[in-house]
């Protein structure tokens, strides 16, 4: 489970992450992050789940499997960052294992593009 300090719960932060950050694609998922200049301590993760995931049943496990998986990441995010993993429709077959190396992946990416600060 993903605790609570680090959920990302307010709209306007999904919304300037998304349309502002930086957007790396996998096969199962999108990533998008970017810093945050505000000075709430932590970094905050948000889930988008859409119906193009599945039912109800669907979409409520893959949230459990990225919420796991985004649980084992925060280590390597900054105080700063600001990620939202958007969920694609393939994603309800992938094992949460996958979903965690995707999520690692897409990371790296936007280090690697942004030079290293996230």
């Amino acid at each position: 489970m993903l605790p609570a300090q680090y959920r990302m719960t307010r709209s306007i932060e999904f919304g300037l992450t998304v349309s502002r950050g930086t957007r790396v694609a996998q096969p199962d998922l999108v990533v998008y992050t970017r810093a945050d200049e505000s000075n709430e301590p932590g970094p905050k993760i948000g889930l988008v789940v859409s119906k193009a995931v599945g039912n109800a049943v669907q979409r409520h496990r893959v949230s459990r499997r990225l919420r796991h998986a985004a649980r084992a990441i925060l280590e390597d995010l900054g105080p700063a960052d600001r990620v939202v993993i958007r969920a694609l429709p393939s994603s309800r077959h992938a094992i949460s294992q996958r979903l965690e190396q995707e999520l690692r992946t897409a990371l790296q990416r936007i280090r690697l593009r942004s030079g290293g600060s996230t």
